[in-house]
């Protein structure tokens, strides 16, 4: 993931060294920078002046360039890249591993996609093609097509030769697990690399591997597997094909927590009331950002013009007793809150696989005793406050310490019965809060949307209207007569 250039201090140190032997001693470049990460070494290119990032990536050689690249700032990585030949692009590309390959290419504009990708090797285009033909956020998008498996029938001896030729033939991402097939490349099996070497000599593959493969579909979504990762406390998920059901790619726990990084943003983003941005916040351009976020703020903007609709439809009651409308804020933020909290625990425990649609039954029946504790509560809260409130001027004193000298009323109303309307209030509304959060995210989640559109500020919006009426219908009901 691409830093912020303030949180570079290694690339800003190296970078004048690295400038001086560019022009001086070029050759000497790949052999002074062989112990650095390709992560501090994309640091140091990403603070170079940028008509030297090309002369430094031709020093570093086509693999240990492609191995910077990967780590660079993406808009800087297009420019990079969009500034060579296509030729010259496609020596670098080629030496990324696939799923690395097909990020790389997927950021580009389609010419220069479609330019490179005519001059990699023939195997490797069709396995780039093949990946860039795949949702990005599906498992197929994220796997990688390097990976070590093995024929059931070997033995232990023969299966590790196997993997010891693969190993010096070529580049494999994966070498941690080694995966045991038929001969349609069915699993049939996993081994860890540690396993096989400790397998008893004449050990059969079938005695050894363990025969309970978690695995996802080339179709499953991101959240899928980064919750077989979490759950099995995986370092790859093997992919097969939704048709066949072969083995085509793993996923590697590094695109895993990318996965899982973009997905919690996403989401965060959603409940904050917005769509979730493509680009990072910093990076985003002002009208870009402006699309994402005008969109719910205009939804939410109308869905509040039915809080003023409830406003009004008991302007009368309002009229005849003002006292009433110094508690909305209260009843009203303490239903929206309840709300919000009942999404975000609902649409997570989604997320995680915690709760199905089936189960909203039993989401409910633990939101609504939780709704009335909480309600009782913030209602209890109220009426202290109430007390509190009528105490002070009562004995005129304000809540500042000075003496105003006279009694407060308000309209003859005891306030022992605005504490009652305010407890009864709360009780009702934060109860249809909690539910209302709660059920929100299966309704999404049956129309076929993402829970996480079911954002706060929309939910409280939502509880805003029906917390008006039912605090004003308490009113009338504890309240009545004096309202004749």
């Amino acid at each position: 993931m691409a830093r912020h250039r303030d949180e570079r201090p290694l690339g800003a140190l190296l970078a004048p060294d690295i400038l001086t032997l560019l022009d001086e001693s070029p050759v000497d470049v790949a052999v002074e920078t062989e112990e650095l990460h390709p992560a501090d070494l994309a640091d140091v290119a990403e603070a170079l002046p940028r008509d030297k990032v090309r002369a430094l990536l031709d020093a570093l050689g086509p693999e240990r360039a492609a191995s910077v690249v990967a780590y660079l700032d993406e808009d800087f990585r297009n420019e990079v890249l969009e500034g060579m030949t296509p030729e010259d692009a496609a020596e670098i590309v080629t030496e990324l591993s696939p799923d690395d390959r097909a990020d790389v290419l997927e950021e580009l504009d389609e010419e220069t996609k479609d330019e490179i990708l005519e001059e990699l090797p023939v195997e490797k285009r069709r396995a780039t093609q093949a990946l860039l033909a795949f949702d990005p956020d599906s498992a197929g998008g994220l796997m990688t097509t390097e990976f070590v498996s093995v024929n059931e029938r070997l033995t232990a001896e023969e299966a590790l030769t196997e993997v010891r030729t693969i190993a010096r033939g070529g580049r494999k991402e994966m070498l941690y697990a080694v995966y045991v097939v038929d001969d349609d490349m069915h699993i049939r099996g996993v081994l860890s690399l540690k396993e096989l070497l400790a397998a008893p000599e004449g050990a059969k593959l079938a005695d050894i591997m363990w025969t309970e493969v978690r695995h996802v579909h080339t179709s499953s979504d991101r959240e899928e597997v980064a919750r077989l990762t979490t759950e099995y406390d995986l370092v790859a998920v093997p992919v097969v094909d939704d048709k066949h059901e072969k083995l085509v790619g793993v996923v590697t726990v590094d695109d895993v927590i990318d996965a899982i990084q973009e997905e919690q943003t996403e989401d965060v983003q959603k409940l904050g009331g917005m769509e979730a941005l493509d680009e990072p916040y910093m990076q985003i351009s002002i009208g870009g950002m402006l699309k994402k976020r005008a969109g719910w703020l205009s939804i939410l903007m109308v869905s509040e013009m039915f809080t003023t609709s409830a406003l009004q439809h008991f302007d009368g009651e309002l009229q005849k007793l003002p006292v009433l409308m110094l508690f909305v804020p209260l009843v009203m933020s303490g239903g929206g809150n309840s709300g919000s909290q009942a999404t975000s625990l609902v649409t997570r425990a989604m997320a995680l696989k915690e709760v199905e649609i089936k189960d909203w039954w039993r989401v409910a029946l633990r939101e609504l005793p939780s709704g009335i504790v909480l309600g009782s509560l913030l209602g209890f809260i109220g009426v202290i406050r109430i007390l509190a409130w009528q105490y002070m001027f009562a004995s005129g004193v304000t809540m500042f310490g000075d003496r105003i000298g006279y009694d407060y009323s308000v309209g003859g109303v005891p306030y022992q019965l605005v504490a009652v309307n305010v407890f009864f209030s709360m009780i009702g509304i934060v109860t249809f809060g909690s539910l209302a959060g709660s059920m929100l995210p299966f309704a999404l989640r049956r129309m076929g949307f993402d829970p996480a559109s079911a954002s706060a500020p929309f939910v409280a919006t939502l509880v805003d209207v029906t917390g008006l009426i039912i605090y004003f219908t308490v009113a009338l009901v504890v309240l009545g007569k004096y309202m004749g």
